[in-house]
């Protein structure tokens, strides 16, 4: 289905929920009505929370919400599980039609824009405002992600970023440390792979090929973009191209692996882990796993910059519906600050193998015992700020899809790079214009 037809769908089955908001209200088109006043009402009252939280998760879950329901004892979190973040945006929208929706839910961070377009999550800013809530100690980058066209659609709360998790037991021994420029590359990948003959026996480097997240970011920081600023394609550029053209040169060098397709992930960690390859571009969100799971030392670097240095961020926010009732938003609103607050920022982001988000949180005590405790972790904070969000635009993730097959031709058919990068664009723009 095309997004735009995706986007009708979801309009129209919101329009009940703000029509008569729209209608009533006096505001100026596009402007939110402010929020409430802030009465403490305490006539019990039940709110569902979906969510997409794994397994590993859930202890840390159960905790913050026992923690909450000690502090507001009139409001019970009832947490319900929906799957991973496809399936839970697909119940959403059919919650959204039925006009039977939870108060409160995880977005996955890429999918915003497409919800907030739709009019399906409420705009945080009225009670922001209201309730004099200090945003500027959010890492920008992270709560910047869950906006879209100046309304704040959601907060973060399992933030991940893409990092190189490597094995520092290997890079100690060869003398080496993570590049830090492109320009460092070469000579870091001469020192760390190897060969015989022609086979390649160690990579000194993996990128992952079957997820766009990862190549935006070094398409990015070579200077590119996968979406121009008057929403077209930027894949054909030549800035952007200038990141794959050296994908192309080391892995013919038998510098980097770049894996695609069923099984990639699973066996570049197993690569990994056998020694055959030193470092690997991959989630934070999995680098509590690695260090649970590697025979040796973990180590952890920020993502290469040549024009620029960001990493981008994944995972999901918290977000409220608004087609909630009204006593379920204050409630929502609660639960929402709670869970995101800087007093828990710490043990959630300990439970939750996930990042702080809260600068307060990361300069306390806690933050630092924390850092000692898990060292991996502080390369990505000294960078807190430069974890910024992917291009956001309700047609993206739909039109990014073709770079995901631009990669699959050039890694399993050879393709040539720049032939596979134009036709990806043209076919991505087909994508953008029909929005």
């Amino acid at each position: 289905m095309k997004m735009k037809k995706v986007l009708q769908t979801m309009t129209v089955a919101a329009l009940a929920a703000t029509s008569l908001i729209g209608c009533s209200s006096g505001k100026e088109e596009g402007e939110a009505p402010a929020a409430p006043p802030a009465e403490e009402d305490r006539t019990p009252v039940t709110i569902q929370y979906w969510h997409a939280h794994a397994d590993n998760q859930m202890e840390g879950l159960n905790f913050m919400i026992k923690e909450f329901q000690e502090k507001y004892p009139w409001i019970t979190v009832e947490p319900v599980y929906q799957g991973a973040y496809g399936d839970l945006h697909k119940k959403l929208m059919a919650a959204v039609a039925a006009k039977d929706v939870p108060a409160v839910t995880n977005v996955e961070v890429a999918s915003l824009p497409t919800f907030g377009d739709g009019g399906i999550f409420m705009d945080l800013n009225p009670y922001i405002k209201r309730d004099k809530l200090d945003t500027e100690d959010f890492a920008q980058g992270m709560f910047k992600a869950y906006s879209y066209e100046g309304k704040q659609y959601g907060f973060p709360l399992i933030v991940s970023s893409n990092v190189f998790i490597y094995n520092k037991t290997m890079f100690d021994q060869l003398g080496v440390t993570p590049p830090q420029t492109w320009d460092e590359i070469e000579p870091f990948a001469q020192k760390v792979s190897q060969k015989e003959g022609n086979n390649v026996t160690r990579y000194a480097f993996a990128v992952p090929g079957w997820d766009v997240w990862y190549s935006e970011t070094w398409m990015r920081n070579g200077g590119g973009t996968p979406l121009t600023e008057d929403h077209k394609s930027g894949l054909d550029q030549e800035k952007s191209l200038k990141f794959i053209k050296k994908f192309k040169e080391w892995m013919d060098k038998g510098y980097m692996q770049m894996g695609y397709g069923k099984g990639a992930s699973a066996d570049m960690r197993q690569m990994f882990f056998d020694g055959k390859i030193g470092m690997v571009h991959h989630t934070s969100g999995q680098l509590k796993w690695y260090i649970e799971n590697a025979g040796f030392e973990i180590g952890v670097s920020f993502p290469p910059g040549d024009e620029n240095h960001i990493s981008q961020i994944g995972g999901a926010g918290i977000a409220i519906m608004d087609m909630a009732p009204d006593n379920q938003k204050e409630a929502a609103w609660k639960f929402v600050q709670f869970m995101t607050s800087s007093e828990y920022n710490i043990r959630w982001a300990d439970y939750s193998g996930y990042l702080p988000t809260r600068k307060s949180a990361i300069n306390s005590q806690e933050g630092k015992d924390y850092f000692e405790k898990r060292p991996q972790y502080k390369a990505i904070l000294d960078n807190i700020d430069n974890v910024v969000a992917r291009p956001q635009y309700p047609p993206y993730p739909e039109a990014i899809t073709n770079l995901t097959e631009a990669l699959g031709k050039i890694i399993l058919e050879n393709m040539d790079v720049e032939a596979a990068f134009k036709e990806a664009a043209q076919k991505m723009n087909e994508v953008l214009d029909d929005y």
